[in-house]
């Protein structure tokens, strides 16, 4: 066989080979790409995804669209080749397996994970529009959850509101953590609840719980490792109970970055007016109860998704100002924003034409 011959046939015989491995041979990368963007104004699947009963609402138009990331699923495994189009793809980003699903975390655990996050995220936009309109919001420190095979497992439960840790009375989630560290692990730590189905009970019959339980539990070190804090196995969060109905709908949306929109639509919808004045406007953020705005992942998949469906604006949480600026989308201003109390004026600013110093995003 003629030697140029030879080698052509073992150019093509090797490539083959890398392609075979390319398509077969998994890598440890996951692929995030845009994904759907609702308006919270407006209907989804033909319901509207906010429902305001027992206060007069009014007339809005046009978006306030929160955002959304598609990634792919946890048991999926990349290929060489799909990820070599992901990193060349502008609109994709591949990234490493264990930023999306750290510590070999299931599809099933992430989904429960988002779902939690999501529905805490609806409570504190709830809490932060009303807040806004000087709506006052019971709240009180509850349960929100409890670690398996901890000490506190089969004695404190999701839902039991927290009223006093070794009768220092508690305010704020904080204070059970700083009441319980005060202990050395093995030592008893008392704490006096409401629990929760006689708080659920109290709430349907709009009264005042009828009775708490003392309930003592013994103290054990912190799983961490090197940190030997007594711990009892709880997270503690907080629960509120709202002057009338606020429903938020909106099925296969997991974690907390829908905060802000969702607020800003609650506040658009319980005020005379059109808070947009007829723009798109998309955005995302975290919030909590104070209104703060925090910052979230995938801020590019984001605003690519919110300008391919029409937005001209995009709120952005300051935190991620810089990396949302270093490739905007041609056509979207980006918006950088705090708190809530930013956002309402910014869209202020743009309802009246004043954009000349609306606080943009630059890339740092």
């Amino acid at each position: 066989m003629p030697r140029r011959t030879a080698t052509m046939l073992a150019s093509t015989l090797m490539l083959i080979v890398l392609l075979c491995a390319g398509v077969f041979i998994p890598v440890p990368y996951a692929e995030m790409s845009p994904g759907p963007t609702v308006n919270t104004l407006g209907d989804h699947e033909g319901e509207p995804v906010l429902r305001i009963d027992g206060r007069e609402t009014y007339p809005t138009d046009g978006h306030l669209n929160m955002t959304t990331v598609r990634v792919t699923s946890a048991d999926y495994r990349m290929n060489l080749v799909e990820a070599v189009y992901g990193w060349l793809a502008h609109d994709n980003k591949v990234v490493p397996h264990d930023t999306l699903y750290p510590d070999g975390k299931t599809e099933e655990q992430s989904t429960q994970e988002n779902a939690e996050e999501f529905s805490q995220s609806q409570e504190s936009a709830k809490v932060a529009a009303l807040k806004e309109l000087d709506v006052p919001v019971k709240s009180w420190v509850i349960v929100s959850t409890v670690v398996k095979d901890s000490p506190a497992e089969g004695k404190l439960h999701a839902g039991d509101v927290i009223k006093s840790v070794d009768g220092s009375a508690v305010r704020e989630p904080a204070d059970v953590a700083e009441l319980v560290t005060r202990h050395k692990p093995g030592e008893d730590v008392d704490f006096t609840i409401v629990p929760a189905k006689e708080q659920a009970a109290a709430e349907k019959e709009n009264r005042a719980p009828k009775r708490t339980e003392k309930i003592t539990i013994t103290t054990r070190a912190s799983d961490d490792a090197g940190d030997e804090r007594a711990v009892v196995g709880i997270a503690a969060g907080t629960d509120h109970t709202f002057p009338f109905t606020i429903d938020i709908e909106l099925a296969d949306v997991g974690g907390p970055s829908a905060g802000l929109m969702f607020a800003l639509g609650i506040y658009d919808k319980l005020t005379p007016g059109s808070l947009t004045g007829g723009r798109f406007v998309a955005g995302t953020g975290t919030i909590d109860d104070d209104g703060k705005v925090g910052p979230i992942g995938g801020i590019e998949m984001k605003t690519v998704g919110a300008r391919a469906k029409g937005a001209e604006y995009f709120l952005t949480p300051a935190d991620n100002c810089a990396a949302a600026a270093a490739d905007t989308p041609e056509g979207l201003t980006l918006i950088k924003v705090d708190t809530i109390r930013d956002a309402l004026g910014a869209l202020k600013d743009l309802d009246s034409g004043d954009t000349a110093d609306l606080p943009t995003c630059t890339a740092s």
